[in-house]
């Protein structure tokens, strides 16, 4: 398909039956989330047939990858919020500045976890949550993820600067090549070349390297809107901080992911190996789902942003209700079929460890109990932030692995166990969806917030 000229992108944005837009710029951003999703598991999958403790150690390393993602997500949805906005407004100048400015912020950033990550990993893989056991197979794994951490961070940044441009089939597509290429070199890594778990974090880094290189492609051509080049990075400190502001809900919300998960491994740690690697591949499993829910809401996003900056409240409210009932009814289904082959899912993982099945299997068994509120309170918070509630959005953003979990983590284990460990995140998940609907409410009357457009 040709690419739209600035004016045919416009309208759109701003004239496609929303249903309709909101369906096209989701379904590339769920088949990237997707891809990325079966990614993880497929990784699990094959590092889970090394043993218990492996398949235990890439849930530890898990919350470094969160940590990285936090940084490069939170750069990405701050410049990719301010995009979408100027573009709405046909301001193309402004959009190339902020991607520019944003790439470089998380190249620069990611190198600083990498080099810091490298010089402290054994005490950092065992505050994380490593046993003895664990430790030499997180280590391995971690090095790798590490050395790519600058490639991690900026490719968020390419991702998602496409999508708020509206081309979130050709994020896709870039997506898509380095993570089927990761599925097919984890096996070749792992046993083929006999590199164990150290094996799948390289495919892991390689095919990272190979979206990263596919996507900045995309941004160098001078036939498109968005640009990056030296000339776009800003010189004024202002620019920096508004990336980071509006991207703060981001760093909140992944930046509390990478907490819980580090977290619910040194609580689980003191259940066994089995324990933690039942957590983990349960947690990975249930991912998939809330992936494909994130992914519905990055194509609302950009329709949100766009027609906000276009002074279109009407079509921003329209947007939001249908992608609420589109993911629940997906977040539903999905629930009911995982809650049904629990214990088969787990056991494609480890048939030879019955104790990890069982308490995988009720684990997933309880997230799926509250999935169907996941998608409300996921998209509250992401219209919030892309339409530049910030303070609003980070709080809500923190409620779910931060505000809510973290106490929950620490006293719910002392007093049921495991279960309490296997508790913690429904109900987390459960009181986010209570909190949100007040700050529905609130954004869709106060003068402040979607009247503030309308009054605009």
């Amino acid at each position: 398909m040709a690419k739209l000229t600035d004016e045919q992108q416009y309208i759109r944005m701003t004239e496609t039956p929303v249903a309709k837009l909101v369906t096209t710029m989701a379904v590339p951003t769920v088949g990237g989330m997707l891809v990325s999703s079966i990614y993880n598991v497929t990784d699990t999958f094959f590092v889970s047939q090394l043993g218990t403790s492996a398949s235990a150690a890439v849930g530890v390393v898990f919350s470094v990858q969160s940590l990285i993602q936090a940084v490069g997500f939170t750069l990405a949805m701050g410049s990719g919020s301010m995009i979408s906005r100027r573009l709405g407004q046909k301001d193309t100048e402004s959009a190339c500045k902020f991607v520019s400015t944003a790439f470089l912020m998380a190249f620069v950033c990611g190198a600083l976890l990498g080099i810091l990550g490298m010089l402290f990993l054994e005490p950092v893989m065992r505050v994380l949550g490593s046993t003895e056991t664990m430790l030499p197979y997180s280590c391995d794994y971690a090095r790798y993820i590490l050395a790519a951490a600058p490639i991690f961070a900026a490719s968020f940044v390419l991702n998602v600067a496409m999508k708020s441009e509206g081309r979130a089939t050709l994020s896709m597509m870039g997506l898509a090549a380095g993570n089927l290429l990761n599925v097919i070199l984890d096996p070749l890594f792992i046993f083929g070349l006999k590199m164990g778990t150290s094996g799948a974090a390289l495919a892991t880094a390689v095919s990272q390297c190979v979206s990263f290189l596919a996507l900045l492609w995309c941004f160098l051509k001078k036939q498109d809107t968005l640009r990056i080049l030296p000339r776009y990075i800003s010189r004024d400190f202002h620019d920096y901080i508004t990336i980071v502001r509006v991207g703060s809900p981001t760093l909140c919300r992944q930046g509390c992911g990478s907490l819980a998960s580090a977290l619910l491994n040194n609580r689980a740690m003191a259940f066994g190996d089995a324990a933690v690697a039942a957590m983990s591949i349960a947690n990975r499993i249930y991912n998939i789902v809330r992936s494909v829910l994130v992914g519905i809401g990055q194509g609302f996003q950009p329709v949100a942003g766009f027609n906000y900056g276009a002074k279109r409240p009407d079509r921003v409210k329209a947007a939001f209700r249908f992608t609420v009932v589109l993911g629940t009814a997906v977040a539903l289904l999905s629930a009911v079929g995982l809650a049904i082959i629990a214990p088969q899912l787990m056991a494609l993982f480890r048939r030879d460890d019955p104790e990890v099945i069982r308490m995988g299997a009720l684990a997933l068994r309880m997230l799926c109990v509250v999935m169907p509120v996941l998608a409300y309170s996921t998209y509250v918070n992401q219209m919030l932030q892309c339409l530049g509630r910030s303070g609003k959005a980070t709080f809500l953003a923190s409620c779910r692995q931060g505000t809510m979990y973290v106490p929950l983590i620490l006293t719910l284990p002392q007093f049921l166990g495991f279960v309490g460990i296997q508790l913690t995140q429904p109900i987390a998940d459960g009181l986010t969806f209570l909190v949100s609907i007040p700050f529905h409410i609130w954004f869709f009357r106060s003068p402040d917030g979607l009247r503030k457009c309308e009054n605009g």
